[in-house]
């Protein structure tokens, strides 16, 4: 089973490669990040006519989540369940058959001095929460999405430089971590433990892709039974370098399911 996660930064501005990168990869299942549409504007119509399902939620011009699959999930949540703020543009649960996955777009923070950092922080520990409360580790759970958060020096290209960077504060990687240690494996990193292995590259460095001037903050994680079962994962860089791009990339898993 071939998964994959991907930030567009607007589906709809995104269609286009979007579509072209389900026709050349032929994934069973497609977790879109950032879709900055309203439901009833949401282009479902163009996944469905080349035989993809796609459950979703979104707001005009800011967040947005999209399970796109092979099949209709047989079960679907949107947000946290704990009383808070539900964040249902933010989270996305699909379930199919025994495979649980989780997409999240986790928030970016604006500066650490914000109360959106904070925010952010406490976002992470109510998702540790919401994994203890309704999984297992002796589940298949895949947590995987646009996260924000660059967990080693590795993951950026300038990490010296980025000391106080929301996306790679020590506060922010610690409380990432902790989440993580819910029992979750990098299936990225499992594949690819060397350095340079990135998935975002701004739009305000020229041409950062080709360069190699990047950060590592999309990820797959997978649950023990999930990881043990992993073929393979990769980030293909190909879309990035094409017209028009999204600032992040797709990032591929294998499992043998």
């Amino acid at each position: 089973m071939k998964i994959a996660t991907f930030n567009a930064n607007s589906i709809r501005a995104r269609l286009a490669p979007t579509l072209a990168w389900l026709d050349r990869e032929a994934p069973d299942i497609l977790c879109v990040q950032e879709t900055k549409v309203a439901d009833d504007a949401f282009p479902a119509d163009a996944f469905r006519a080349v035989g993809y399902a796609v459950t979703f939620r979104g707001e005009k011009s800011y967040n947005g989540v999209a399970v796109i699959s092979r099949t209709a999930p047989t079960a679907v949540a949107y947000g946290f369940d704990d009383g808070g703020q539900a964040d249902e543009t933010r989270l996305l649960y699909a379930r199919f058959g025994s495979l649980h996955v989780v997409n999240t777009y986790i928030p970016q923070g604006r500066d650490i001095e914000h109360p959106m950092y904070r925010y952010k922080i406490e976002w992470l520990a109510r998702l540790k929460a919401y994994f203890t409360r309704r999984f297992s580790t002796r589940m298949k759970v895949l947590w995987l999405g646009d996260m924000n958060v660059a967990p080693e020096a590795m993951d950026i290209h300038n990490a010296e430089q980025q000391t106080n960077h929301v996306c790679f504060h020590e506060d922010v990687r610690r409380a990432f971590a902790d989440t993580v240690g819910w029992g979750f494996t990098d299936i990225v990193r499992r594949y690819h433990p060397g350095a340079g292995v990135f998935t975002f590259f701004d739009y305000r460095t020229p041409n950062a892709a080709k360069r190699g001037m990047g950060w590592r903050i999309d990820h797959i994680l997978a649950s023990p039974p999930l990881a043990r079962r992993a073929t393979g994962a990769r980030i293909d860089l190909r879309p990035r370098l094409d017209e028009r791009p999204s600032d992040h990339t797709f990032v591929v898993a294998e499992f043998d399911l």
